[in-house]
């Protein structure tokens, strides 16, 4: 028996229903992730299974004793409450029923029945130990139970609100957009403990790697139907794609009947001044039918204006360094460390390290807004910047949309392109009998299509984009994505969406811990390879430096350093120098044991040969007079990222054979 059931739910907001005579159920131990566009009703219907909305009407029938916990997108907790207490409010009801069995066994006169009754509700919500719950659960989420909610950061907050979830063990989890706010590492984390939840959880997220990760079945709210999807996200996408080119098709074949019904209707009267009535009432039904078909809601239409160009370099920064004291203990904080880049015109930039590491210092040290205490920092020219705030500050609340957008003008001028303010918020899904209405009444995802319009309505040649997928619908992510990587401005983005930073960045600058970070080629997924890579070497290098110096004296193969990978922005690698390799071991054939020695001067070589090409682009004379041999070695440096790759990947799997 299903733990949940929807049956002939219906909901509607305004004239359009969110929930159109849908049925759905909520099996046992499933994880479900819900999708669909902002404002389709997603976090509507999380709350209709939550029990706090009610349906216009239809049937919501709960299995007997099933628990249900909701974790809103934003959540909300008391002034001046301490994780502990926040936490604490999960197990509310077996906490307030406990304190009434306390009070009452303390009367001389107390009615036996009555605290018997509560005694057994005690029970059934293991209410004697709830303490000892909330504080397993604060160690399990790493939470300090004495820290005030109030001074947290956005993804401690979320954490706090998972714990307040899960310290009530429900059989039912709701979560909506849990991984806004969360770095990596934590949603690492959430996706872990969702896989060893012992009940069912139902997710809306945009995440899509969260979700290919998480859920066990996808449920897609559109046009106020549910469609469910077996399996996780990229089984989805797969199965998504047949079926709306199906429907595409049979509308299609529609529209054409109904074209000719209209024809024969108009041609016939005129003909023969007498009407086919049983003809005419199915053209009318039909034009009935096309009216109530609720045809697939436009994309919206991102076009970016990068405005004049900014000079080729947009920042170049050597052994940049930079601290603050920190206001509560006192102590120096290094932020930035050391850190040598230089960022060029067109390079799509992502920030990635934890939450309060220090990306926006070291965005707005790279945008020249800051001054380092030490190193040098150049800036370009001609720079104008646009920012999307992640959290929401540049947002009037009081305007109209129409006033927001293009405040005291209908018109929207981006390049040579003129659109009406009407015109243009159409292209962002806002209908004209919106433009009115004021931005407080829109929803999270809403608010940062608006902000994501108002931001390309103006010419900018560097986009600074502060988490951006926050609340975005996938089909406008993946239509954001597709716009920034075509983009011929210069982008940077603090994001933890892996998908969209893979689909979108040429580098990552990465936080290393300690001010110290680094640039890698590619997305998340690239750097996390190269990553592992690197570890993994040095882990043998040590290894096999150890063994060699108790030996022979004879030091093994030398892992080389980090590969740099920013070739794009001019950043050099030191050479690496390479000792003789390790003494041969049976396990090596004669060809590997000869292909090991000469790996490290294959490497140096390869090192070197970017190094001189990084210096050539570095220059940029080349670009002006022989953009031919400029084209050819910029395409050489990514060769070289790969070769390099591949042949430490070698050196790895035989120093693992040498060291068995």
């Amino acid at each position: 028996m299903a733990l949940l059931t929807l049956h002939r739910a219906q909901l509607a907001f305004g004239l359009a229903p969110l929930l159109d005579h849908v049925d759905f159920a909520i099996e046992t131990r499933e994880r479900i992730g819900l999708i669909g566009r902002n404002g389709a009703g997603k976090s509507s219907l999380l709350k209709v299974l939550a029990g706090t909305q009610t349906l216009d009407d239809g049937d919501i029938a709960r299995q007997s004793g099933v628990r249900t916990a909701y974790v809103p997108q934003e959540p909300q907790f008391a002034v001046d409450v301490s994780v502990f207490d926040a936490v604490a409010e999960g197990v509310s009801a077996a906490r307030d029923l406990r304190e009434r069995y306390e009070s009452l066994s303390a009367e001389a006169d107390a009615d036996q029945h009555e605290l018997s009754d509560i005694q057994h509700e005690i029970e059934l919500l293991d209410g004697w130990t709830w303490e000892s719950r909330v504080e397993a659960t604060l160690s399990q989420l790493s939470l300090t139970p004495a820290t005030k909610v109030a001074t947290l950061s956005g993804g401690l907050k979320k954490r706090v609100a998972l714990a307040q979830a899960l310290v009530a063990a429900p059989d039912v989890l709701m979560l909506d957009e849990p991984t806004n706010h969360l770095d990596l590492a934590s949603i690492a984390w959430l996706e872990e403990l969702l896989r060893s939840f012992k009940g069912s959880a139902v997710i809306i997220s945009h995440d899509r790697a969260f979700l290919d990760n998480v859920v066990t079945r996808i449920v897609e709210l559109d046009r106020g139907q549910l469609t469910t999807f077996p399996g996780n996200y990229a089984a989805y996408e797969a199965t998504k794609a047949a079926q709306l080119e199906f429907e595409s098709t049979v509308n299609a074949k529609f529209d054409k009947f109904l074209a000719q019904e209209e024809v024969w209707i108009r041609k016939g009267v005129e003909a023969r001044r007498t009407r086919n009535e049983g003809r005419v009432l199915r053209l009318e039904r039909l034009r009935t039918q096309r009216a109530a078909r609720r045809d697939t809601l436009g994309r919206v239409k991102l076009d970016l204006s990068s405005g004049e160009k900014s000079g080729k370099v947009i920042a170049e920064l050597t052994d940049v360094c930079k601290s603050f004291v920190d206001a509560t203990t006192g102590q120096e904080k290094v932020i930035v460390k050391d850190f040598t880049a230089t960022v060029l015109r067109g390079d799509k930039v992502g920030l990635v390290g934890p939450n309060g590491i220090g990306k926006t210092t070291l965005l707005k040290l790279i945008l020249g807004q800051l001054s380092p205490d030490s190193g040098k920092l150049r800036t370009g020219v001609n720079l104008q910047i646009a920012y999307f705030d992640q959290m929401r500050d540049a947002l009037d609340e009081e305007a109209t949309l129409a006033e927001f957008i293009s405040p005291g003008s209908d018109w929207i001028e981006t390049g040579t392109l003129r659109t009406h303010v009407m015109t243009y918020l159409q292209n962002f899904l806002f209908p004209p009998e919106r433009a009115k209405a004021q931005v407080k009444m829109l929803s999270g995802g809403e608010r940062n299509r608006l902000l994501l319009a108002r931001h390309f309505a103006k010419e900018a040649n560097v986009l600074v984009l502060d988490e951006p997928t926050n609340d975005l619908d996938i089909d406008t992510l993946e239509l954001l994505e597709d716009k920034l990587a075509n983009y011929e401005g210069t982008v940077f983005i603090v994001s933890h969406d892996r998908r969209f930073l893979d689909n979108v960045v040429t580098s990552c600058i990465v936080a290393e811990g300690d001010g110290l970070w680094r640039e890698y080629e590619g997305g998340i997924t690239d750097w996390q390879a190269q990553a592992k890579v690197m570890a993994t070497l040095s882990a043998a290098a040590v290894a096999d430096g150890a063994r060699s110096n108790t030996s022979t004296g004879v030091s093994s193969a030398v892992m080389p350093r980090k590969v740099d990978v920013s070739n794009r922005n001019g950043n050099t690698s030191s050479s690496t120098k390479a000792a003789a390799s390790a003494p041969q071991k049976q396990k090596l054939s004669f060809k590997e044991q000869r292909e090991l020695d000469e790996l490290p001067k294959k490497i140096e070589a390869l090192e070197k040969e970017q190094t001189e090409i990084n210096s050539q682009l570095a220059d940029g004379e080349i670009f002006r007079t022989d953009p031919k041999r400029a084209a050819e070695i910029s395409k050489r440096t990514g060769e070289i990222d790969e070769l390099i790759l591949e042949a430490m990947t070698k050196w790895e799997a035989l120093a693992s054979n040498l060291s068995k």
